[in-house]
């Protein structure tokens, strides 16, 4: 039983391209959703200037320095970075089951783009991260901010520490904007439970991933469930479940748009695992390699190593010993590893199977919705993007006759080339 109501099912007659423009700031935010259907990610940063403005406000009022020098940098960061995916996928997904609860969809994107902040925030910090999107990482900054360098222990200690709090903040005004978005009885249950499980599943990723670096453990299967918690479903899947949630969707329906969801997730992370070993740092934003420095149980690793214990590759497996977890990994050592990945053929590996989930993700999308319909089809184009489309130019270690070869010379990727979930 879903809530009552009038829903406005009309859509906008706008090209796609035009849901990449973002109007000027400080405009008000639409509740009209044929203007946010030409203008999603827009629609998104309105709503996220004056729902920041309010927290800035209420920390304010606690104190000046806090508000300055902590609150404002999360709200900054929340505002001036990253693609507004999560957002974009919540509303599409809950335009393609027909509904336009859009005063609701916004808040919750912005809810999700706070989650994003805590979790890059606090990636960052268990990384050891320098840069985010090509800037100071935020305990860098934060440390730098307070006249301490981050390469001191001091600096260090205070810069990881605020960060830390950086990111509690970000994860409380996202409890705070869900808690306070209007929503009837039926779809606050619904709601409250799909963001209740994204963000345990999003710590459990995480933890996982931590849980793997001290382990050393290389299981496939491990690692494609690591994969699939850490980024895929709250980056995709409960993004997308969300959306029916505000449609009133059924069971049916909202179970497949959350397996097309996941399948599409997984390829997201995926494709992200490549872009930390091949990526351009001048794209990504992040240096390369870091992954490996850390001794990130990766699907790619995992691959990799798997296929040269069972090629009996010794060379291979001694580089990646000595590479994996060694924070002193130079750039001849990183080469050395994007060399045993092409030889042993992971690369190409792990591109085939992101394309193949993607492929999967196609398909039980058109059996969740209309993907001929506006809504529908906005919402595989954002499925294919996320899940990182060939067409749209991602390389991949291919001959030219379309068949993996493994073996090819190492190129960079970039975030554009592959849409980078950083």
């Amino acid at each position: 039983m879903g809530c009552p109501g009038p829903t406005d099912h009309s859509f906008a007659e706008t090209p796609p391209a035009a849901e990449e423009g973002v109007r000027p700031r400080g405009a008000p935010p639409s509740t009209d959703p044929r203007a946010v259907d030409a203008d999603v990610a827009g629609a998104f940063l309105r709503t996220a200037q004056a729902v920041l403005a309010e927290r800035l406000a209420e920390a304010a009022e606690s104190d000046a320095s806090f508000s300055e020098e902590l609150a404002r940098r999360v709200a900054d960061f929340t505002l001036d970075g990253g693609g507004r995916m999560r957002p974009r996928l919540l509303w599409w997904g809950m335009r393609a089951c027909g509904a336009a609860e859009t005063a609701a969809a916004l808040r919750l994107g912005v809810a999700l783009e706070l989650i994003q902040t805590c979790a890059l925030i606090h990636d960052d910090v268990m990384d050891r991260s320098r840069l985010r999107r090509g800037k100071p990482a935020v305990h860098i900054g934060l440390a730098e901010r307070a006249g301490l360098s981050p390469d001191t222990e001091r600096g260090s200690a205070f810069g990881t520490s605020a960060a830390v709090l950086a990111g509690d903040l970000a994860l409380a005004w996202a409890d705070d904007t869900v808690a306070e978005t209007e929503l009837c009885a039926v779809r606050r249950r619904r709601i409250g439970a799909l963001w209740r499980a994204m963000r345990t599943e999003m710590v459990a990723g995480q933890y996982l991933e931590l849980h793997g670096q001290v382990s050393g453990g290389d299981s496939v299967a491990q690692a494609l469930r690591t994969a699939c918690l850490k980024s895929g479903s709250y980056s995709v899947e409960r993004p997308l479940a969300i959306g029916a949630a505000l449609a009133d969707a059924d069971e049916r329906t909202t179970g497949a748009l959350r397996s097309a969801g996941r399948c599409a997730g997984i390829a997201f992370q995926l494709r992200d695992d490549l872009l930390g070993v091949f990526g351009d740092p001048g794209t990504t934003g992040k240096p390369s390699g870091d992954d490996i420095r850390e001794g990130k149980p990766t699907y790619l690793l995992a691959v990799a190593r798997t296929r040269a214990e069972a090629a009996g590759d010794r060379g291979a497996l001694a580089v990646l010993r000595r590479a994996v977890g060694n924070a002193g990994l130079t750039e001849r050592d990183l080469a050395d590893v994007r060399g045993v990945f092409e030889a042993v053929g992971a690369r190409a590996h792990v591109e085939g199977k992101a394309e193949r989930l993607r492929e999967q993700a196609e398909h039980r999308l058109a059996r969740a919705v209309d993907v001929d319909a506006p809504g529908g089809g906005r919402l595989l184009e954002m499925l294919r993007r996320v899940s990182g489309d060939r067409a749209a130019g991602f390389p991949t270690a291919e001959d030219p006759h379309g068949h993996h070869t493994g073996r090819v010379p190492p190129r960079p990727l970039t975030g554009a080339e592959g849409g980078s979930t950083r």
